[in-house]
């Protein structure tokens, strides 16, 4: 533990965590030390895509132990990653071509942009195209190259001073928040094609190494969905400027949202694409980036090799681990299952929030679901951060009574700093009686938390809604 004064173990806070401690888990279950049993909802991070505790993956993982540990990859080869490369090409339907497997999602993302420009220096080695555009309210990870792609602004703001400074941002494709009234959504479609193309113009097209998107928005806003024809507008403009589309499937991919990468729903195909929660589900650590034949076509024209290495790459560990996952993925059918069930969980969740005084929104796909809250209906006004709705929600659901992991948000609302949500994203193992349960203590804590802020709310609303008429006969004057 440390010295006598203070712990040792230095997570976030240079404070001793409150948080509880795991002494077990198992299936859908986390089971504290004090014997509580939590009902683990959310996956940690939308990460346990088969639940915990999985007798398969773990006799995987020792039989590899009996073999070999480590051994560096640049120097050896070992047949899991061949194996593992293999099956998530497969699954691309051999759309991409290529896997290049890493460590954390952050440095998948990382990698990725490293990559395209890579690829423009093989074309080229003055190329001018240093630039990446993504959108506002994403969230890429914590290396300073991903948070300068991110705009998740309470992880960002502390570091902008040193974050490169090649990356604009546009809008999302947030048809809650940001649809006008009376505009079609292949009007909307069509205003956020040319916001891109106008962005391309502003910094210059024959700059732009490459466009980022979360292809499901996750954390930062809370499981917004792309509309259709969206991503085929953006990859459209792309083409027309030659830039490289990139696909930040970190959170959302392999069958979190009912089919295997969340761009199959529509079809689009990325250049680069990141991976990297649901690979080894928790039982290693490890991320992915998958290739396009045209990235790797210039790749053999040029050095023939990517200038990027880490330690801990084809960590064969990590990659036993996610091998036997996929395999239980694919032989358990647990793609379609997130799709099936996940309706199941968007229909029971839109009918007990739909009418809740303080739910703006419901939105999700597949096993991936939003919960956004609001002080107006109307205005979509968020609450008053002082009241910390969302952190009070995932403490209340660990509470006993409620024995419930609620992942909780920050940051939806349109400034980027205010807006409550959370998430649910179960292991892709669940059934419809798992779905009622977990909706069920998700209720118990939302009415348990407004109800014990509720004098407090009372004139927060209030104040909210006298800000929006002053604004409106602002408006108007």
């Amino acid at each position: 533990m440390g010295s006598f004064v203070e712990e040792s173990l230095f997570y976030q806070s240079v404070y001793p965590s409150g948080a509880p401690t795991v002494a077990s888990a198992s299936g859908l279950y986390i089971t504290l030390e004090n014997g509580q049993r939590i009902l683990d909802s959310t996956g940690g991070a939308a990460v346990s895509a088969i639940g915990h505790n999985n007798e398969r993956v773990k006799n995987a993982i020792i039989a590899q132990l009996d073999k070999f540990t480590y051994a560096h990859p640049g120097y050896f080869q070992n047949a899991p990653s061949h194996e593992l490369a293999d099956i998530l090409v497969e699954s691309t339907g051999g759309r991409l071509s290529r896997a290049c497997l890493l460590g954390s999602g952050s440095e998948a993302v990382e990698a990725a942009i490293k990559l395209a420009r890579q690829y423009w220096v093989e074309r080229d080695p003055q190329s001018p195209r240093l630039n990446f555009i993504a959108r506002k309210s994403s969230w890429h990870g914590c290396t300073l190259g991903t948070l300068s792609l991110g705009d998740f602004k309470a992880r960002k703001e502390p570091f902008k001073e040193i974050l490169p400074n090649n990356v604009t941002h546009v809008s999302p494709c947030h048809p809650y928040r940001d649809l006008r009234k009376g505009e079609s959504t292949e009007e909307y479609v069509a205003r956020l094609a040319q916001e891109l193309e106008e962005e391309f113009q502003r910094v210059g097209p024959n700059t732009v190494a490459g466009f980022v998107i979360e292809t499901m928005v996750g954390t930062a806003l809370g499981c917004v969905t792309a509309l259709p024809g969206y991503l085929q507008a953006m990859k459209d403009v792309c083409r027309r400027h030659q830039a490289l589309l990139i696909f930040d499937e970190v959170m959302c991919g392999l069958g979190r949202t009912g089919e295997m990468h969340a761009w199959q729903y529509d079809g689009v195909v990325p250049d680069i694409q990141a991976v990297g929660k649901g690979l080894a589900a928790g039982y290693g650590t490890i991320s992915a980036i998958l290739i396009h034949q045209g990235v790797i076509e210039e790749l053999k024209d040029g050095s023939a090799s990517f200038q990027h290495g880490q330690t801990y790459q084809c960590h064969p560990l990590n990659v036993v681990a996610a091998l036997e996952v996929q395999r239980i993925i694919k032989e358990h059918d647990l793609v379609r299952n997130a799709r099936d069930v996940g309706i199941l969980l968007g229909h029971m969740l839109r009918k007990v929030f739909a009418n809740h005084p303080y739910v703006g929104d419901v939105r999700g796909r597949g096993l991936f679901w939003c919960v956004e809250f609001v002080a107006n209906k109307v205005t979509k006004a968020p609450l008053d951060p002082k009241l910390n709705v969302a952190r009070r929600m995932r403490l209340r659901g660990l509470q006993i009574g409620y024995d419930v992991c609620i992942f909780s948000s920050t940051g939806c609302a349109p400034d980027g700093w205010q807006g409550d949500h959370f998430i649910l994203a179960p292991p892709l193992i669940i059934s419809p009686e798992d779905v009622e349960e977990i909706v069920s203590r998700a209720v118990r804590v939302v009415d348990s938390v407004f109800e014990e802020i509720g004098l407090n709310m009372k004139k927060s609303i209030l104040e909210i809604e006298a800000d929006e008429k002053k604004k409106r006969k602002r408006e108007i004057e």
